[in-house]
């Protein structure tokens, strides 16, 4: 049984979120963002579903939070994404100066660690990476197959 407020519970929740995004037919990908221990912002890819390149997960989730709190700064909070941020996404995650970031699976395309890594995210900001990292993986890569038919 998973602890309550652990990485691995938080990154369940998110995977929830992707899993939602798959039976939309979006890149499952989910990001949840925690502060206090309580989930303040629960969110999946709508780029299909919006006509909107910059619906993202992670971005759909900043700006819940950011709401939430009343704070465009998030420097106590953590994002829970089953997919590494694109370097889109990891611009919006510095300007917010959140706290934390933990992902699961690499984006071995797209990823912001190919493109400037740790840089790219606010000097504060700390980075975790591989929290159940095969069963999100898993659901990008089935999706995939799915779409281009093998």
């Amino acid at each position: 049984m998973l602890s309550v407020h652990s990485d691995p519970y938080f990154m369940k929740q998110a995977l929830s979120e992707a899993e939602k995004a798959y039976e939309e037919g979006e890149v499952p990908v989910g990001a949840i963002i925690v502060c206090d221990n309580r989930i303040i912002a629960r969110t999946h890819n709508q780029t299909e579903m919006l006509t909107d390149v910059t619906a993202h997960a992670e971005i759909l989730a900043l700006t819940a939070a950011s709401s939430h709190l009343g704070s465009k700064y998030l420097p106590d909070c953590t994002l829970y994404v089953t997919l590494e941020p694109c370097v889109m996404c990891a611009g919006a995650l510095a300007w917010s100066q959140i706290g934390r970031i933990v992902y699961a699976a690499t984006d071995e395309k797209r990823g912001f660690m190919l493109f400037g890594g740790k840089d790219l995210l606010h000097p504060k900001t700390k980075l975790e990476m591989g929290i159940m990292e095969e069963e999100c993986g898993a659901l990008v890569t089935a999706f995939f197959r799915a779409r281009r038919g093998y």
